[in-house]
């Protein structure tokens, strides 16, 4: 008899220290959950934000490339000097749907001032860069000009 009730209580007690183990491995599922889900929530904001954070970068890199590479010398924002205005520039490149990387390049023809001698003056003064820069510079040069354009 005494043999049985100590069998009965050891049972009692892994049965009950079991069920606290299930209680201690659902409440640590649960706060994984949760740890997992606000990691989610902060992936997204800090790419929302350097998003915006690249963006920015981009653009003051590209107003850097314009005045380093002397464009400010024939283009301003909004009045025409010996170029077009940035302004001008964005409005008929968006128009038509055009690059502006790809002119730069010299894989698209002029579309904005498309008189020839302007146009020899032009490719001129970019062939004198635009050969030396990277992809991403133009890319930034690109998006300075379309957000000052704007």
């Amino acid at each position: 008899m005494k043999k049985l009730s100590i069998l009965f209580i050891a049972l009692a007690m892994i049965a009950t220290s079991c069920g606290d183990k299930k209680k201690e491995d659902v409440k640590k599922d649960v706060e994984q959950v949760k740890e997992e889900v606000v990691k989610e929530e902060v992936v997204k904001e800090t790419t929302t934000t350097d998003t915006a954070s690249d963006k920015d970068t981009q653009i003051a890199m590209g107003k850097k490339l314009f005045t380093d590479k002397t464009c400010t010398t024939c283009h301003a924002l909004d009045t025409k000097v010996i170029g077009p205005s940035l302004k001008d520039i964005i409005k008929i490149y968006e128009e038509k749907d055009a690059n502006i990387v790809k002119f730069l390049k010299g894989n698209a023809d002029a579309i904005v001032d498309t008189d020839p001698g302007q146009v020899a003056i032009m490719k001129a003064n970019l062939d004198g860069f635009v050969k030396d820069m990277s992809a991403e510079e133009l890319q930034a040069l690109s998006a300075y000009m379309r957000d000052a354009g704007k």
